[in-house]
């Protein structure tokens, strides 16, 4: 997408059309379009995690469930 937004700029620059208005509708596509498969990744990687999540929930464990604890701190906030 954001290929096909910059052969068009590169067509119009070449043909002496490129403008402002131009350049402005072409960012915001490629904005527009960036952001819309940012928030669907987001969601989709939510959801199978979530179902994933599920799916665990009273299946027999053979071994202990364990996690690993990361403070979010920096350093000087006395962090790791």
């Amino acid at each position: 997408m954001v290929a096909a937004a910059v052969e068009v700029a590169a067509e119009a620059g070449e043909d002496g059309t490129y403008t402002g208005d131009m350049a402005r509708t072409l960012s915001a596509v490629v904005a527009k379009v960036g952001a819309r498969i940012a928030v669907e990744a987001e969601i989709s990687g939510f959801s199978s995690g979530w179902r994933e999540a599920v799916a665990q929930v009273g299946q027999p464990r053979t071994e202990p469930a364990c996690a690993h604890v990361v403070p979010m701190r920096p350093e000087e906030d006395g962090g790791p």
